[in-house]
């Protein structure tokens, strides 16, 4: 069975400091997906180039190819150890999962990683290895649907050490909270910023190292289908109706139009909803056998802008609170990054004299700019986008 690959991280910088020490990189092939975390000695600029110079090198090496020898060897000798403290310049986890769950799992000088299965912790079977001088830990097993595997670097069990606690929050504890977590909080996305602030929590708001949490998730394929727009010859109406119904997964309709065209080849009602909490978002509707249907243009503007905002900023508490918002575009939001894998949409190239800006050409439709906006956050959060047009 396939199996897609939900990643998620969140970092903490050295209290002070303007970057942080820790890099992940994530990188997706045809048929697997590479995570790093690499971790730069000391904090700030330097360890920031370090941990950004290993994370890059380790990744477009692996996806390249070449063997972890090699790429191992390479960071070894590009970044010798420090002649001060004896330590690497730079420590690293990496993990390459295949699309049918099997996972090779290397470690150098990070803290262990946390494996978790039906909120229990699962002991990894590390097998030690020397590579170039340096003694690596390989682990090769297999995913499963809804297994949660994080890879955390020290900041994160070293956390509220001489503040909130004596001795550091320590592996045990962050794997006994973790696993207890992974009871109500599933997705990747909130897993990571929970954990986030907890650390900072047990910091004080000041952390003392740079600390990252990536959250790896394996969730079976699950398909979201999303229709919009009207076909730009009516006739084809039965047939985009026919497309979108018979495809599995989730059925969202954005736009009144396009609701309409389904209700009326399906015979059915539509129904709005009038209790809604952002008098910004027009409200949602409901027609049987559909999901979700929300208004269009003003509705995927405010998606967009969620999504965005996921992508290029640190999800916290206050975004997780937006995005269960009870409104059309939180919904959306929500359901793409939470509940998919794979979105296939219907997209009708009829243009609505409505959404047009006079001052640009005919074909350039602000609903398709936001759809197709849409598509490439969606793509930029490792899910599958495909497109059909009408």
């Amino acid at each position: 069975m396939k199996v897609h690959v939900d990643i998620a991280y969140r970092s903490l910088n050295h209290y002070g400091e303007e970057l942080c020490g820790d890099k992940v990189k994530i990188t997706r092939t045809d048929d697997s997906t590479i995570a790093v975390l690499a971790d730069g000695l000391g904090s700030g600029v330097k360890a920031n180039i370090l941990a950004t110079l290993t994370s890059t090198i380790i990744s477009t090496m692996l996806t390249e190819g070449a063997p972890i020898e090699e790429a191992v060897e390479t960071i070894t000798r590009t970044l010798p150890v420090c002649s001060v403290r004896k330590l690497a310049y730079s420590t690293f986890t990496i993990a390459q999962i295949r699309d049918d769950g099997q996972i090779y799992l290397v470690e150098f000088d990070n803290p262990p990683c946390i494996y978790i299965r039906d909120g229990k912790i699962i002991p990894l079977e590390q097998k030690p290895r020397m590579v170039d001088g340096k003694k690596i830990y390989e682990s090769r097993f297999r995913l499963q649907p809804g297994d949660i595997l994080a890879m955390i670097s020290d900041g994160v069990v070293y956390a509220g050490v001489g503040q909130a606690l004596n001795f550091g929050w320590n592996w045990d504890n962050v794997s006994a909270w973790l696993a207890r977590t992974t009871q109500k909080e599933k997705s990747a996305p909130r897993l990571a910023s929970s954990l986030a602030e907890a650390v900072n929590d047990l910091y004080l708001d000041r952390p003392g190292d740079d600390s990252t949490c990536l959250i790896i998730r394996a969730t079976p394929q699950s398909v979201v289908n999303m229709l919009s727009g009207p076909p730009v010859d009516k006739a084809n109406d039965n047939r985009m109706v026919h497309d979108f119904i018979t495809s599995p997964g989730k059925k969202l309709i954005c736009g009144g139009t396009s609701a309409n065209i389904v209700a009326r080849v399906l015979n059915r009602k539509i129904e709005t909803v009038l209790d809604y909490s952002d008098p910004t978002v027009p409200p949602i509707a409901k027609l049987a056998g559909i999901d979700l249907v929300t208004e269009g243009v003003l509705t995927l503007s405010r998606t967009v802008e969620i999504l965005r905002d996921y992508l290029d900023h640190d999800a916290d508490e206050e975004y997780f609170r937006r995005l269960d918002a009870q409104n059309g575009a939180a919904m959306i939001a929500q359901i793409l990054l939470e509940e998919c894998t794979d979105l296939r949409m219907f997209i009708g190239r009829a243009i609505n004299p409505a959404h047009q800006n006079p001052g640009l050409p005919a074909d350039l439709s602000i609903k398709m700019k936001l759809l197709d906006a849409l598509c490439e956050l969606v793509k930029r959060m490792g899910k599958r986008v495909e497109k059909i047009y009408y």
